[in-house]
């Protein structure tokens, strides 16, 4: 005789919780890897980080329509004395996205043009060099990261990877989950339906559930309630799957019989939550798959998968819920928006003293990657100018609170070491996630003196001793504020095409009239170290042609030089090595952390000093070439004066 199933101890919900993933996620069969093409990668999970091949936009285009111009013919143009331009001569007509192609160096936007003729054209104002051109990697650049290890792979991802020359990718397989739908009652064919017999629903809401978070199910014809026939199903299925789910049977009736068959085959580790509705769930495992109990009752099934299925595929893909809730943030930044559409300002969130605060992303409409790093949306409504720095304002979410929550936010100097830390975060599992913004190292220093983030990557040389940051920081910070943790040390130089077919040798030969630069950002730290070459060097900024035209990144810089758009640019060695450029060295500085005091004890900050002081992100980063690791992580207080 078959006994009748009863409850054993009902647990708390985090309780049940801990037990998936101390107990069962660490127990079950992990997922394969398999190489996919890119076009069939949405939804799956990246097995390790995906860096681009090419840069995009991949030359140099027209980010207006309008015409492409010779910048240095225009700068005697204003109001008072307009001047005409000849057609093929002085301009061409181009459409936005066409190639700029020499001598051509910038475009003046239709709208900017009078007295338009068939062979010329009157303006009265000047154009800047590379005005309203995207310059070749504005988007994304070749070699940089597109999206990190365990990554579940969103539409913008794909067409990131896409623009990045991306092809194939490694993912990891589809985990199976097995639907068994059980009970007398139950029927899959609308047309039997009759007094006493009930249309299986809920296999197919798991069904598209399990689809949702990017596995494939197997529904099983129901099973009437024969323990022999229950048990057979469970144990077949239970070879072929990574998840067991078995609909009804798991409550304490004559007929549930689910719990005793699991703990006939396997191990009942939770039979019934303190959940209402959703109680009578079971927790199971046999032969290392997750086998799921769950009551049958509608509501019942979603909260039960909702709370419990749903932890469960999450971590076999190494991910977190993810949801579309609304969370209020304060704006660090004011927006500006026009009056006449509803706009969705792409931010990223984190958690700053105690404080959710939420930062804009570049709001061009080519940069795709603001997407793929965006944490959620600011909606600015019709007739509203935008927000002031400071408001709270309401943020739809596109990642759960949770992982925001675990981010370390980051804004200051750029260096690609820092994706490196960010995938060594994911790929070691440290529950920690590194949020970046690239502004340079002076608005990092402003962005930490406001609160607004975690970490502040610097390297700000002080002219006057030749020593980096420390002089910096005391002029700014008492020594309750923050600390500075030591980080690499890089070399920076001046990087030029393998052909060098312009002689250049040093910062001196940048002011020939035939040589073309591309800058960093005012407020980076290479911008000031630029600029006080040039002081050194008695050099004027106005004699270097193309010292207004700014990136944000080092391998922007390279990027530009590898591809003829520039002879010049000021970076550090592993762009230009990634980019295989030349390099004449100018000398080592320290790239080093501003860390908020109050968070240095926090887990973030110590997984991030791990990962710092870890022998993978020093074998990583010695392959670039460039970088030497003296004091690396040694924490130094700010004194105020010294």
């Amino acid at each position: 005789m078959i006994k009748r199933n009863v409850y054993l101890d009902t647990v708390d919900l985090d309780e049940a919780q801990h037990i998936i993933e101390n107990i069962i996620l660490k127990q079950c069969k992990k997922l394969d890897k398999e190489i996919i093409p890119v076009e069939d990668g949405l939804h799956r999970v990246t097995t390790e980080a995906v860096f681009s091949i090419v840069s995009s936009p991949y030359y140099n285009a027209a980010a207006m329509d309008g015409i492409a111009v010779i910048a240095n013919k225009t700068h005697s143009a204003d109001l008072t004395n307009p001047i005409e331009l000849l057609k093929d001569e002085d301009y061409v007509f181009i459409n936005t996205g066409d190639p700029i192609e020499p001598p051509y160096d910038a475009v003046i936007m239709i709208e900017d043009l009078l007295d338009i003729k068939e062979n010329s054209l009157i303006i009265n104002k000047p154009s800047s060099q590379f005005q309203h051109i995207r310059p070749i990697g504005e988007d994304i650049v070749a070699n940089e990261m597109v999206i990190p290890a365990k990554h579940k792979i969103k539409p913008v991802d794909v067409a990131a990877m896409l623009a990045g020359g991306v092809k194939t990718i490694s993912v990891y397989k589809k985990p199976i989950i097995s639907i068994i739908p059980t009970g007398d009652e139950i029927i899959s064919d609308s047309k039997l339906l009759e007094k006493g017999k009930i249309i299986d629903s809920n296999s197919h809401f798991i069904k598209n559930s399990v689809s949702d978070l990017g596995g494939v199910s197997t529904i099983i014809p129901p099973i009437k309630d024969n323990y022999e026939f229950i048990k057979n199903n469970i144990l077949n299925a239970a070879q072929n799957s990574q998840v067991v789910i078995v609909i009804a049977g798991s409550s304490s009736g004559s007929k549930d019989f689910t719990a005793t068959i699991i703990k006939e085959i396997g191990e009942v580790f939770v039979h019934g939550i303190a959940i209402k509705p959703g109680k009578p769930v079971i927790i199971g495992m046999v032969k290392n798959v997750p086998v799921i109990g769950i009551p049958g009752y509608p509501v019942s099934t979603y909260i039960a998968f909702d709370q419990v299925v749903k932890p469960i595929l999450n971590g076999l893909y190494y991910q977190v819920s993810l949801g579309n809730k609304k969370v209020k943030a304060v704006l660090t930044k004011k927006i500006y928006s026009s009056l006449n559409s509803i706009e969705f300002v792409r931010v990223k969130l984190g958690y700053v003293k105690n404080k959710l605060i939420t930062t804009p992303l570049s709001r061009g409409a080519g940069v795709t990657m603001s997407l793929v790093n965006a944490d959620g949306f600011l909606r600015v409504d019709k007739k509203s100018e935008g927000y002031e720095a400071n408001k709270v304002v309401d943020v739809e979410l596109l990642k759960d609170i949770e992982e925001i929550e675990s981010a370390i936010v980051s804004i200051g100097s750029h260096d690609i070491v820092l994706d490196y830390i960010a995938n060594i975060l994911r790929e070691e599992d440290k529950d920690t996630s590194l949020s970046s913004a690239h502004v340079g190292s002076f608005s990092g220093i402003m962005a930490i003196k406001r609160g607004e983030c975690h970490i502040a990557p610097i390297h700000i040389l002080d002219v006057d001793s030749g020593i980096y940051n420390l002089p910096i920081l005391n002029k700014y910070f008492n020594n309750e504020d923050v600390v500075l943790l030591k980080g690499i040390k890089r070399e920076q130089g001046l990087m030029i095409r393998k052909d060098n077919d312009k002689f250049i040798s040093s910062v001196a030969d940048l002011t020939k009239s035939d040589i073309t630069f591309i800058n960093r950002q005012k407020g980076s730290g290479t911008r000031i170290l630029f600029d006080y070459l040039l002081d050194k060097s008695g050099i004027s900024p106005d004699l270097i042609n193309g010292y207004e035209f700014e990136v944000t990144t080092h391998m922007m810089v390279a990027s530009s030089v590898y591809a003829n758009t520039v002879d010049c640019g000021l970076g550090v060695r592993s762009a230009a090595q990634i980019f295989d450029l030349d390099f004449i060295p100018i000398g080592y500085e320290d790239y080093d952390f501003l860390i908020l005091k109050s968070a240095l004890d926090s887990k973030q900050i110590k997984d991030f000093i791990q990962v710092l002081k870890g022998d993978k992100f020093k074998k990583l980063v010695e392959s670039l070439g460039g970088y030497k690791f003296d004091n690396i992580g040694e924490v130094i207080e700010i004194k105020k004066g010294s």
